[in-house]
């Protein structure tokens, strides 16, 4: 079984013209600023609008910042959103790859700090 790339660092790096620190600070803040109670929220209130918009900002984010696992997860289930079809194992599975990428961040964090 393959390994979970959670962070690819290097293609991160990249997009920053491989400056470290500021992709340092940029994970620092998606760390720091990231909260995923208003896209379950949403979808708890039938919200299917709002919890788009936000699944979508998120995968953005996570796309822009090479969290490679968690971005494969809000991919899926922002399409499971569009089609109003949502399966709450998508939702455990965005939860448990939010918790595990955390750490991860930190290490990212400390290795450019």
């Amino acid at each position: 079984m393959a390994d979970i790339v959670y962070i690819d660092q290097e293609d991160g790096k990249k997009r920053v013209m491989n400056n470290g620190k500021l992709y340092a600070k940029l994970l620092g803040k998606f760390k720091d600023e990231t909260r995923l109670e208003p896209v379950f929220a949403a979808l708890e209130a039938g919200n299917y609008e709002e919890a788009q918009g936000l699944a979508h900002t998120l995968k953005g984010l996570t796309a822009n910042l090479s969290i490679k696992d968690m971005n494969e997860k809000i991919v899926e289930l922002e399409a499971q959103i569009k089609a109003k079809s949502i399966d709450s194992r998508i939702m455990e599975a965005v939860k448990a790859s939010f918790a595990a990428t955390l750490p991860e961040i930190e290490k990212v964090i400390a290795e450019n700090a």
